[in-house]
Parts: C-alpha cells; sequence; structure tokens
C-alpha cells in the first residue's frame, strides 16, 4: 500500500488536499492512482494534449486504526472554501507547525457540526473496541475514558467536539503512524527472505545426501533461470522513461517530451506526481524480472523491488522532501546527467539481503519463540492430561456410586422391603 493521509494544501479538485498534506506530512495512502492507465494518444497532437478531468477514485486503504475516521475528515474539510484556499497558501511549516490547524476555528457551522458528530461516532467506536477487549479479558471495573489516552489521534478529553486540538494531533499522528510504513516494509522483507533461507535448509537436513543434492541443484537452476532477464533500466533515468512513452502510451521515441510525459502521468490532473503515481511508472521494468507464472519469481520480492525504485527516484528528483513530485522537480531532474544514466538497475538478485550472521541472529529468535509455544503447549497438554484424569476418577467414582446403590437395592429385595426412589427414600404404597 502500499499509502498517505494529506491533510491539507489543496486546489479545487477532491483529494488534492489530501496529497499535499501527505507531502507535508510524509503520509501517502489516502489518495491516489494504484495504477497508472495506459494512454494511446496521437503523436501529432501531443503537444496539444490538454489534461483530462479523472475520475474520482477513491483512495486506498492506509492500513491505520482510524483510516477511516482520518478519511471522512479530508472530505468533511474539503467541502469548506475558506479551509481550503488557507490550504492552498499554506506553507510546509504551517503545516508541520500546527498553526493551519488554528483555521479550524473560521470554518462554517454546519462543517464544525459534521467533524463532532465524526469524533462523537470515533470516540463511541473506540469505547466499544476497548470494551470488546476487556470482555475477552473478563476484566471489569475499567475506566473507558482513562484508556482513550492510548489512542494519540484524537483529543479524549473532550469526546463531544472537534477541535483545532484534534486536527493538529490526527495529522501529527497521521505524520508519525505513515512516515515509517516503507521502514517497516523494508524491514519485513528481510524477514520473508531470511524466513525463506531458513527453511529451506531445514527442509534439506530432512534429507538423504543424494536428494539434498538434487534440491540444491535444482535451486542453483531456478537461480539462474530467474537472474536470466533483460537489461533493468535504471528507474526515472531516460531510457527508462521513454520506454514507457513508447510501450505504454504509444509515442514516437523520437518526440519523447518530459513535459508532455509529466502530465500523461499525472493520472488526477493535480499536477504532482504522488507515490503510487511514480510506481505505476516502473511496471514494464518490473515485468522484465517478474512473471507469477514463473516458479523461479517471487512476487512478494518485485513489491520490495518497486518500492525501493520508488525511493530511489524520490530521492533524486523530490528536493523538498515532501513526498510529491512537482512538474518543475521533475524537469530539473530531466537536466541533470543521472538522467543519462545508462547503466541497469541492480536488482534484488545481485544484491545481498542479509549476512549469514544476520540469518544466525534470526534462526535463534526463531528458536526461541518455538520454545516459548513449546512450552506453553506442554502446559496446555498437561493442563489437558490433568482434567482429563479428574474426568476419569469422576466417572469411576460414579460407577462405584451406581454399583453400591444396586448392591443396596438387591439386598434389600431379598429381605422383602420395598425398593428406594431415586433420592435413595423408600417407596410406600399407598393405603386402601
Amino acid at each position: 500500500m502500499a499509502l498517505s493521509a494529506a491533510l491539507l494544501k489543496s486546489s479545487l479538485m477532491r483529494w488534492r488536499i489530501v496529497l499535499l498534506c501527505y507531502c507535508c506530512l510524509l503520509v501517502t495512502c489516502l489518495l491516489a492512482v494504484l495504477q497508472a492507465v495506459p494512454i494511446d494518444i496521437d503523436k501529432t497532437k501531443v503537444q496539444n494534449t490538454e489534461p483530462v478531468e479523472s475520475a474520482k477514485i477513491e483512495p486506498p486503504d492506509t492500513g491505520l486504526y482510524y483510516d477511516e475516521y482520518l478519511k471522512q475528515v479530508i472530505d468533511v474539510l474539503e467541502t469548506d472554501k475558506h479551509f481550503r484556499e488557507k490550504l492552498q497558501k499554506a506553507d510546509i511549516e504551517e503545516i508541520k507547525s500546527g498553526r493551519l490547524s488554528k483555521e479550524l476555528d473560521l470554518v462554517s457551522h454546519h462543517v464544525r457540526t459534521r467533524l463532532d458528530e465524526l469524533k462523537r461516532q470515533e470516540v463511541g467506536r473506540l469505547r466499544m473496541l476497548i470494551k470488546a477487549k476487556l470482555d475477552s479479558l473478563q476484566d471489569i471495573g475499567m475506566d473507558h475514558q482513562a484508556l482513550l489516552k492510548q489512542f494519540d489521534h484524537l483529543n479524549h478529553m473532550n469526546p463531544d467536539k472537534f477541535e483545532s486540538t484534534d486536527l493538529d494531533m490526527l495529522i501529527k499522528a497521521a505524520t508519525k503512524d505513515l512516515e515509517q510504513y516503507d521502514k517497516t516494509r523494508h524491514e519485513e522483507f528481510k524477514k520473508y527472505e531470511m524466513m525463506k533461507e531458513h527453511e529451506r535448509r531445514e527442509y534439506l537436513k530432512t534429507l538423504d545426501e543424494e536428494k539434498r543434492k538434487e534440491e540444491e541443484s535444482k535451486f542453483e537452476e531456478m537461480k539462474r533461470k530467474h537472474e536470466n532477464h533483460p537489461k533493468v533500466n535504471h528507474p526515472g533515468s531516460k531510457d527508462q522513461l521513454k520506454e514507457v512513452w513508447e510501450e505504454t502510451d504509444g509515442l514516437d521515441p523520437n518526440d519523447f517530451d518530459p513535459k508532455t510525459f509529466f502530465k500523461l502521468h499525472d493520472v488526477n490532473s493535480d499536477g504532482f506526481l504522488d507515490e503510487q503515481e511514480l510506481e505505476a511508472l516502473f511496471t514494464k521494468e518490473l515485468e522484465k524480472v517478474y512473471d507469477a507464472q514463473n516458479e523461479e519469481d517471487d512476487m512478494v520480492e518485485m513489491e520490495e523491488e518497486r518500492l525501493r525504485m520508488r525511493e530511489h527516484v524520490m530521492n533524486e528528483v523530490d528536493t523538498n522532501k515532501d513526498r510529491l513530485v512537482t512538474l518543475e522537480e521533475f524537469l530539473k531532474a530531466t537536466e541533470k546527467k543521472e538522467f543519462l544514466e545508462p547503466d541497469s538497475w541492480e536488482t534484488l538478485d545481485q544484491q545481498q539481503l542479509f549476512t549469514e550472521e544476520e540469518l544466525k541472529e534470526y534462526e535463534n529468535i526463531i528458536a526461541l519463540q518455538e520454545n516459548e509455544l513449546k512450552k506453553k503447549a506442554d502446559e496446555l497438554q498437561k493442563q489437558k492430561e490433568e482434567l482429563q484424569r479428574q474426568h476419569d476418577q469422576l466417572e469411576a467414582q460414579k460407577q462405584e456410586y451406581h454399583q453400591a446403590v444396586q448392591q443396596m437395592e438387591q439386598r434389600k429385595l431379598q429381605q422383602g422391603i420395598a425398593p428406594s426412589g431415586s433420592t435413595g427414600e423408600q417407596k410406600l404404597e399407598p393405603r386402601m
């Protein structure tokens, strides 16, 4: 997702507000096109091409636990003309410092009323989540208001009113949570690769020497097949963009024009290339290396490759580090010598993703976790056996009791005494 919550700075277009906040707040998952659409344009008309108004596109899920609340607040704020105009004029420092949040005091009454309603709904949702969690733990007598302190995307001290503090907290929380997104993805990918190698080695240990050699040979063959792919152009280089221009856009490579290219791939026509629009540009390069139909190609690795490409271009082009690429930034990048980068991109299969020491450390962690799970499993097994023993003991006692009752009844019959009822009391015949 990969992912951002752009809360500020917008044009009249619906998701501009999301994009600009995101750019200032390092949050990009709320708005964007997941994949650029190929555009087939008559090259003779390219220079006069006007941006086409994009269709309404729902932003992807950010993965935040307050994702829906975040989107709804953005929707409501975007309807206020005064606030939208302030966003257009605001600079990054105003947004980061929280000064822009003070403008919330000037929005229209119906906007404030709707924001208040959204906050009450969010507080109610969080309280239900807390209650459900506590109920599952059979915990009672807890102060739900106190527990709301753990949620830092709203002001829990005033659960009924949406204030400037709430907007400021929402922006800062989304910034903090989402700016770590790429870092977390890299870490998870590294763990994924180490787990793959760990499982492969563990599997080899179960084989005899002949089978192990066969598996090793197969593994090396798959690596060679995966590495045997066409040259991957450097992301953001002239060769890479011209390939998109020719094969995706259907235009003559000799007519390549950076400004026109930017406008074609600014899918929502907001004047920026956001992270999703950039990632869509790398599809052709990724297809050279990865094919879902091939056993040797791992689609998880493909998404990591896409992320690396996007980060590389952002580092080279996004000079103000707002995680959005403007036309000016894009054109300046095409004037650098790096734009003519002739070397191919170094793909994941050409890199050492982890060292033997890191793998060993990871395996130690896995071993500790497995030991903990084994201990818990052993404890549960012992509890099960104890419960079974108690059950068997009760069943034996019950059987002994029934046998004793039956023997007593038999003796009474032999002595001519009336049999007892189910409670052990004697049954008396009614008098006539």
